[in-house]
């Protein structure tokens, strides 16, 4: 474990004493244990040491050298703990079941001895003198470290080494949004109450990130793949290797990345990354989660029939489920307005994903 840079173990339920273990751990840069029902001295570590407050607190039971907690004398019994952190980080190394392959690295299913399941990324080894992955992977690490929302994926720690580089975060049971849809007897258990909740709750997130967040961040690569759905059918974002935090100083240009048939068209020639990209990339995304399949050539001919959605409704519905009652239909009519004015070539005229999220919300 001394190659471990950063550890979130935030909102996890832990209990007990802190390993002493992390005394040993000189490279460890930083540490998030809010938020658990953690007890007994806090390691003597400059991680902890020079964590923030927040970073620590949500933990009654914890005393030591440090400013806002109450002394303590070191406790020599702090071994019950230490096995559940050595899992955490040492078992992915040890070999899992790959359940998906991407251009960054491949994502397996590791099952920990308490019976708990996690997801581990790994990311490709880069080559000598390449730095797209080792940024990529950063850049991951810094996004999901800073946010906090039922509808991102939970992410539960890190190891960088020089070979490889992981991230651990919570296994999401039924898997990505385009397995599903391209699996008919999957889809056919995505009921339209079920799809209309999953393009609400990717609309949550993205207003999270863009409004929620200090600098806002555009996540750039909003598609089917990239969300995941718990036994609930309840949708966490994923997947932020390209994100992009927003800076009010800078004119934020960037090379084109993203996933072909989400990409804003503006990007193509203005190379200027704004929020605007992802209600774009949702807009494309809220039409496929109704028509079952990405809707490509279609778009053009929805956005020129929107005065008449009553009749393009029956031509963009998914096939494989049963017609909807005229309560549903009308929700879906709602939903596919909202997602049309989300695909205006003018950047400017698209609505903000705080105001999408609003209007899914009636």
């Amino acid at each position: 474990m001394r190659s471990l840079e950063m550890l979130n173990l935030s909102h996890n339920n832990l209990s007990d004493f802190i390993p002493r273990c992390f005394e040993e751990m000189n490279g460890l840069l930083y540490i998030d244990i809010s938020y658990n029902e953690l007890h007994g001295p806090i390691p003597n570590s400059t991680a902890f040491s020079d964590a923030l407050m927040e970073a620590l607190q949500g933990n009654e039971g914890l005393c030591g050298d440090i400013k806002g907690f109450q002394s303590c004398k070191a406790s020599k019994s702090h071994k019950p703990a230490s096995r559940k952190i050595w899992v955490v980080i040492v078992f992915p190394l040890l070999g899992t079941h790959c359940i998906g392959k991407g251009g960054q690295g491949s994502v397996y299913k590791a099952n920990l001895p308490s019976g708990e399941i996690i997801a581990v990324k790994k990311f490709h080894s880069p080559l000598p003198g390449e730095m797209t992955y080792q940024q990529e992977f950063m850049n991951e690490v810094k996004a999901l470290t800073e946010i906090r929302h039922r509808n991102i994926v939970k992410f539960y720690g890190v190891c960088s080494h020089v070979q490889h580089s992981f991230l651990v975060y919570e296994y999401l049971e039924i898997g990505s949004l385009a397995m599903v849809l391209s699996n008919d007897a999957a889809a056919k258990e995505l009921g339209w109450t079920q799809r209309m909740n999953v393009i609400k709750g990717v609309a949550d997130a993205l207003s999270y990130l863009h409004n929620d967040c200090f600098p806002p961040i555009v996540h750039r690569d909003i598609s089917s793949k990239n969300v995941l759905l718990d036994l609930e059918y309840e949708a966490h974002v994923s997947d932020f290797g390209i994100a992009k935090f927003l800076k009010p100083d800078s004119s934020n240009w960037t090379e084109l990345v993203g996933t072909f048939g989400y990409v804003a068209p503006e990007l193509a020639y203005t190379m200027k990354v704004t929020e605007k990209c992802d209600v774009y990339s949702f807009g494309i995304l809220a039409l496929e989660v109704i028509k079952g399949k990405h809707p490509r050539d279609f778009i053009s001919s929805i956005c020129s029939s929107s005065s008449n959605l009553d009749i393009a409704l029956d031509e963009i519905l998914d096939p494989r489920l049963p017609t909807p009652s005229c309560n549903i239909r009308d929700k879906l009519i709602s939903i596919i307005e909202v997602a049309i004015s989300c695909l205006d070539e003018s950047p400017e005229s698209r609505p903000t994903m705080q105001k999408v999220s609003q209007l899914l919300k009636i």
